[in-house]
C-alpha cells in the first residue's frame, strides 16, 4: 500500500470545521423553497434521519482508519479490506461525485459574484478559483485553519441573519406547522445530497493522528452543529414568510423582509459555502488521487501542483463548455455513486475488523453494524438513487 500521504496535524476544532464547512455548501439556501410544500416539520424529520445515517457511514470509516497505520483515503481503505473492485468503485463514486460538485460552485460563485458586484461571470468563477485551489496546493494544516476561520465567519453570519428574523414583527412560528406529509418524499432526496463530508474522514483521521480518540468525536460534533445550522435556516425563512412566499433562493426572501443588509450577508455566506465546501470536497479528491496512483503530493511541489491542477481546471473549464450532457451525465453517475458509498464503507468497516493492523482507540457500537441499520441504509440510499433518475426522466407525480 502506499504512504504517500503524510500526517499533517490539525485541531479538533478545525475537524470539526472541516465538516460542517463541507457539509454547508450554498445548497443550504435552497432546502427552504424545496420544503415548500411538505413544510418544515417533514424536512426536520429527515434532517434527523438522514443525519444519524451519515453520521454512522462516517464512523465506519473513521474505525477503519483507526485500525490502519498508513494513511489512506476511501480508495485505498477499499482496496486494502475490499478488494481492487472495490477500491475503483469507491474512486469512481469519489472522483464523480467531486466533479459534479465542483462545476457547481464554479458556475454559482461566478453567478453569486455577478449579483454581488456586478462583475462578469467567468472573472468572479476566476476571483473564486484563486482562494479555492491556492489552500488546496498549500496542504491539509492550511485547509484545516482555512475551514476554521471561513467557517466561523459563516456562522457568525447565519446566526445574525437568524437573529434578526426571529425577532422581526411579521415573524410567525405558526407557520412551522403548514404543510403535508404527502410530499416528504423530495424533501428526503434533497437532504441526502446535503449531507456530503462522508469523503473528508480519511483526511480528518490523517490530521488527527496525534489524538486519534478524537477523531470520532470530531465527527459527532460536526454531524450536529451541521444539522443545528441546516435546520435554523428553513426555520426562519418559512417563519418569516410562510410556504406560499418562499424564494427558490433564501438570501432574496431575506432581503425582500429585513432588508439589503440582509441580501448582502446572505450572498456573502452563500459564498464563503461555496468557498469551505470546495476545499472539503476538493481536497478529499486530491488526496483520493494521490492515494489511488501512488503520487508524493506531500513531499513533491511539482507534483502537488499538477494534482491541484487535475482537481481545480476541469470543473471550470466545464462550468463554461457549454457541454450540458457530460453534466447530466456526471448527474446520473453521482447518484448511483451515492448508493456506493451506502454499501462500501460497511464492507470497509467489517473487513477493518477481521483484518486490520491495530487495535483501535475506539470502535463503532455493535448496534451500529446490525443487519437491521445495515439494510436501513442501503434501502434509504438506494430509494434516492431511484427517486432521483424518476426525477431526471420526469416520471415523479405530479407535484413532486
Amino acid at each position: 500500500m502506499s504512504d504517500v500521504l503524510k500526517a499533517e496535524k490539525i485541531t479538533f476544532t478545525e475537524g470539526v470545521a472541516m465538516i460542517i464547512g463541507t457539509n454547508i455548501g450554498a445548497g443550504i439556501l435552497s432546502v427552504s423553497y424545496a420544503a415548500r410544500k411538505a413544510g418544515y416539520l417533514p424536512l426536520l424529520f429527515w434532517l434527523v434521519v438522514v443525519g444519524v445515517i451519515t453520521t454512522i457511514t462516517m464512523l465506519y470509516v473513521a474505525e477503519a482508519t483507526l485500525r490502519t497505520r498508513q494513511h489512506e483515503q476511501l480508495s485505498g481503505l477499499a482496496k486494502r479490506y475490499v478488494g481492487k473492485w472495490g477500491s475503483w468503485l469507491m474512486f469512481a463514486s469519489v472522483t464523480v461525485n467531486a466533479l459534479g460538485a465542483l462545476v457547481a460552485y464554479m458556475g454559482g460563485s461566478g453567478r453569486l459574484m455577478n449579483s454581488l458586484f456586478g462583475i462578469d461571470k467567468g472573472l468572479g468563477s476566476i476571483l473564486f478559483f484563486i482562494p479555492a485551489a491556492l489552500v488546496l496546493g498549500l496542504g491539509l494544516k492550511a485547509l484545516g485553519r482555512s475551514e476554521k476561520v471561513i467557517t466561523a465567519l459563516m456562522v457568525a453570519m447565519l446566526l445574525v441573519l437568524v437573529g434578526a428574523t426571529l425577532l422581526f414583527p411579521q415573524t410567525n412560528f405558526e407557520h412551522l406547522l403548514d404543510g403535508s406529509w404527502a410530499y416528504m418524499v423530495p424533501v428526503f432526496n434533497l437532504v441526502v445530497f446535503i449531507y456530503c463530508a462522508q469523503y473528508i474522514v480519511p483526511e480528518m483521521a490523517r490530521g488527527l493522528a496525534h489524538k486519534p480518540e478524537q477523531l470520532p468525536k470530531a465527527i459527532i460534533t460536526g454531524m450536529t452543529c451541521t444539522f443545528v445550522l441546516i435546520a435554523l435556516v428553513p426555520l426562519s425563512v418559512i417563519s418569516l414568510n410562510g410556504l406560499d412566499n418562499i424564494t427558490e433562493v433564501a438570501t432574496i426572501a431575506w432581503g425582500q423582509a429585513l432588508g439589503s443588509w440582509a441580501f448582502f450577508t446572505a450572498n456573502g455566506f452563500a459564498l464563503f459555502a461555496m468557498l469551505t465546501s470546495y476545499w472539503g470536497i476538493g481536497g478529499s479528491f486530491l488526496t483520493n488521487i494521490a492515494d489511488r496512483f501512488s503520487l508524493p503530493v506531500d513531499d513533491n511541489k511539482k507534483v502537488r501542483f499538477l494534482a491541484v491542477a487535475i482537481v481545480s481546471l476541469p470543473p471550470f473549464v466545464l462550468a463554461y463548455s457549454g457541454m450540458v450532457g457530460f453534466v447530466d451525465a456526471l448527474y446520473f453517475a453521482g447518484v448511483f455513486s451515492g448508493v456506493v458509498l451506502s454499501i462500501v464503507p460497511f464492507l470497509i468497516i467489517k473487513g477493518a475488523r477481521a483484518n486490520g493492523e491495530i487495535q483501535p482507540q475506539w470502535r463503532c457500537p455493535d448496534w451500529m453494524l446490525s443487519p437491521l441499520v445495515y439494510c436501513l441504509i442501503f434501502l434509504l440510499y438506494s430509494a434516492s438513487a431511484v427517486y432521483a433518475v424518476a426525477a431526471k426522466l420526469n416520471m415523479l407525480p405530479a407535484g413532486w
